[in-house]
């Protein structure tokens, strides 16, 4: 994931302030994807060789792993890592939450690590509902909060799970957030999470949004959208793919915690703003909800809005996501924040429940790092 370098823009220049009947923002840079990933062109040809050294190092570095040279660890619980393989958000985190909370439906314990993106803090710490997103990371602290499990942040996440295993013991299987590539952990189980984009010109970083060759092997390949992104059609993955549906909750959720409900917006000016992987899909499911966006503004993924004000000085209702309102209520504490909800696929969680159940074994171990 390239790391933002969010500086606060002026009011005239400040990215996805638009009008009502103005054409959606471009979404570039931090945002989204370069133009160069989307598809193949002369300078993503000119990167090509750049590509391969960067191929060459990954296959290197999974060698040393595959072969012992460098260490990995399984925690003795069943491990279920979401991520991606590509740069930019895919939509992982809610689909992280619903699956915890599937877990959990499930009569399961599970615990989440995560490296904690964003986070000014060293080492590894617990993620509690008091926690700031400075401290642990903005997606963690969403996920503590919204599914009330432990959740532990580390840029290693061996000692992430050590560490949640030994004051929480109780914890039964362990989710990873973003962890396909962090071959240190691990894992039992891999679901790749694509957004529309799929895997873009299907080049390596940097002369495409590839973190690792794709098609490899997964278990499960969830994508958003009404259907598979072409570029996965071409190179499918070897596990089973399913759709998601995502859609908006009916209500927003304001700091003290009160259900507004969105009817109640339906008609009046809305400054929507959202500093996430993919802004305008949101803007458009709130269009699509009946709200009118007087302003919208899209910001840097994971942008700290310590410096933030304002693009429009008219009394607009200011509104934001979920991930954005735990840093955004510091600063205005008037904002709401609408929950995006993730639907799994009936048949990936029969899949998923036939999965775990063969894993159930590792349970009874009594020291979790015990091999």
């Amino acid at each position: 994931m390239a790391t933002p370098t969010p500086q606060p823009p002026s009011s005239a220049s400040r990215p996805g302030g638009v009008q009502p009947n103005a054409s959606p923002p471009k979404i570039s840079g931090t945002q989204g994807w370069p133009a160069l990933w989307q598809r193949r062109s002369a300078l993503s040809w000119a990167l090509w060789p750049v590509s391969q050294l960067y191929r060459a190092l990954m296959a290197t570095r999974a060698a040393l792993y595959q072969t012992g040279l460098l260490h990995s660890e399984h925690p003795g619980r069943p491990v279920i890592v979401v991520g991606n393989v590509v740069a930019g958000g895919s939509g992982k985190t809610p689909v992280v939450m619903a699956l915890v909370q599937h877990l959990q439906s499930l009569g399961l314990r599970p615990g989440v690590v995560s490296r904690g993106y964003g986070r000014t803090t060293q080492g590894c710490l617990a993620v509690l509902p008091a926690s700031t997103a400075c401290e642990v990371g903005d997606e963690p602290l969403l996920i503590a909060q919204q599914c009330r499990v432990p959740v532990y942040v580390a840029s290693k996440r061996t000692l992430a799970a050590r560490t949640m295993l030994a004051q929480h013991p109780e914890v039964d299987v362990l989710v990873c957030d973003d962890g396909l590539q962090h071959l240190a952990l691990q894992r039992d189980l891999e679901i790749c999470v694509f957004n529309p984009h799929g895997t873009g010109n299907g080049f390596l970083l940097p002369a495409g949004p590839l973190r690792e060759p794709w098609p490899r092997r997964v278990d499960w390949v969830l994508y958003t959208g009404d259907a598979p992104p072409p570029s996965l059609a071409t190179a499918p993955a070897s596990g089973s793919t399913f759709g998601l549906q995502r859609h908006l909750a009916s209500y927003a959720v304001a700091a003290d915690g009160r259900q507004v409900p969105l009817s109640t917006l339906q008609g009046q000016p809305v400054h929507a703003v959202a500093a996430i992987g993919q802004p305008g899909l949101f803007f458009g499911m709130l269009r699509s909800a009946g709200l009118t966006l007087a302003t919208q503004e899209a910001l840097p993924d994971h942008y700290d809005f310590d410096s933030w004000q304002r693009i429009s000085d008219q009394p607009e209702v200011l509104v934001c996501t979920e991930k954005d309102a735990v840093k955004l209520w510091k600063q205005h504490p008037d904002a709401l924040a609408v929950p995006l909800q993730i639907t799994l696929d009936d048949g990936f969680l029969r899949q998923l429940k036939e999965r775990l159940a063969s894993l159930a074994s590792p349970l009874s171990s009594p020291d979790p790092f015990a091999r």
